[in-house]
């Protein structure tokens, strides 16, 4: 059970974020017919999210690697709305995966904080 909860998974919770926001892209610039407008550019908007939010997130996972709990806490935000932004698109895109593994991002995170060393109980010892 402890490697299936690895603070691992904000690595592939990255790497999915980042990937689809590059194919996300990469299929609208390819589909893309005309000039450059509102549409393609909210479009383009939801692939920077996704990037953004890998990038990000792989930064936490760097944090999280290193025992520092303010990684677990911005994962926790960026799977947050991730999970916002995936019920928003859900009408037009079902995000089963993206769900799962933000839900699964909120797990390890919340479970990483809780085993890491207390930042402000170090602070009190240089006092």
């Amino acid at each position: 059970m402890k490697t299936f909860l690895s603070i691992h998974w904000a690595l592939i919770a990255a790497l999915w974020y980042f990937v689809n926001g590059v194919l996300h892209t990469a299929a609208v610039l390819l589909k893309h017919k005309g000039k450059y407008d509102r549409e393609l550019l909210r479009l383009l908007m939801d692939g920077h999210v996704l990037m953004l939010s890998g990038a990000v997130v792989f930064v936490c996972w760097l944090m999280m690697l290193s025992k520092i709990q303010c990684g677990g806490t911005i994962s926790i935000i960026v799977a947050v709305f991730m999970l916002l932004y995936c019920i928003m698109i859900f009408p037009f895109l079902k995000s089963f995966v993206t769900m799962a593994i933000s839900i699964m991002l909120i797990i390890i995170s919340i479970k990483a904080i809780n085993s890491f060393p207390n930042i402000y109980d170090i602070m009190q010892n240089y006092k």
